[in-house]
């Protein structure tokens, strides 16, 4: 029951994390908006399958993968072992940044 809670509490402040940095990634890269990933949590974090809207979400967001890999905040989404998977079953090229 710990670790449940542990890792609820994890992805909450992964997303505010994601949310306050949300205005300076989308300065930085035009229409690049990584709250819109929020639906790809349960694959990236969890190893759950990604649903149609975390898909649809990946393809629509792939061009500005590359920002958010140059951003800090995103490190602990971009090096989950569950990312490269996600992005795989979503038919999404992973980036080389």
């Amino acid at each position: 029951m710990k670790k449940a809670s542990s890792l609820a509490i994890l992805v909450v402040m992964m997303m505010v994390m994601v949310l306050a940095n949300q205005a300076q990634v989308s300065q930085a890269a035009g229409n690049c908006n990584p709250s819109s990933l929020s639906s790809c949590l349960p694959a990236i974090t969890g190893g759950a399958r990604p649903s149609a809207d975390c898909c649809s979400k990946m393809k629509q967001q792939a061009p500005c993968f590359c920002t958010y890999v140059r951003n800090p905040s995103f490190s602990p989404y971009i090096s989950s072992p569950n990312a490269r998977k996600t992005v795989q079953a979503c038919g999404v090229a992973f980036p080389k940044c």
